[in-house]
């Protein structure tokens, strides 16, 4: 069973805390990862694009000049694509950018995750997390502890309205909660810090 150090509010290593081998020792699938970040940020695109055909344009039903005797290239309605105000060539129209993507590959994706990045070293466990005010100077001083130089997110048990008016300010920390998480902001954030209540949550939700 794999273990990390368990830290509390001041940086301080308190003891160690066993983790789950279900989700932070498993076996590491690159492929189902890569899957599930492409179906994510597919399902985040609103497919409302839309330009008008050559059919669809307003105006142009007369023929420009005629047929034969000009000189000129063969032409009908001024709205073809070559023309100014003309359509567009296979002109984007809306659509569904949806990846679906199976529960068992998802959670197989969510585990790989996990254990890449406990591997790696940047999963952080405290013992709880809590402020006295909703103030963002104590939030930063509680992540200067940790020395975190990249984008860092903060996993929840639940919404603590404390912790996320503290946090709202600062541009490098995005708050998550158990039930949110998912493999691109996992693999997209530099260190993850769990609370110990959070660390149950996934473990419960996930396992």
């Amino acid at each position: 069973m794999p273990t990390t150090a368990l830290y509390n509010m001041d940086g301080a290593a308190i003891g160690e805390v066993e983790l789950s081998d279900a989700i932070f020792a498993a076996p590491v699938n690159v492929a189902a990862m890569h899957l599930v970040v492409r179906s994510i940020l597919a399902n985040k695109r609103q497919g409302n694009q839309s330009a008008l055909t050559r059919g669809e344009v307003r105006g142009g039903g007369r023929k420009i000049y005629r047929q034969k005797g000009t000189g000129n290239a063969r032409h009908h309605g001024n709205r073809a694509p070559q023309f100014k105000h003309g359509g567009v060539v296979f002109a984007p129209k809306p659509r569904d950018y949806v990846i679906n993507v199976p529960r068992k590959v998802r959670r197989l994706a969510f585990k790989s995750a996990m254990t890449s990045r406990l591997i790696d070293g940047d999963i952080i466990v405290i013992d709880a997390l809590q402020l006295a005010e909703a103030k963002t100077r104590l939030m930063a001083k509680f992540l200067s502890n940790f020395e975190l130089k990249n984008n860092t997110m903060l996993v929840l048990p639940g919404r603590d309205e404390t912790v996320i008016r503290a946090g709202g300010n600062i541009p490098k920390l995005q708050t998550s909660y158990v039930n949110t998480l998912n493999v691109y902001d996992i693999l997209k954030a530099g260190k993850i810090i769990l609370t110990q209540d959070a660390l149950k949550g996934v473990e419960e939700v996930y396992a």
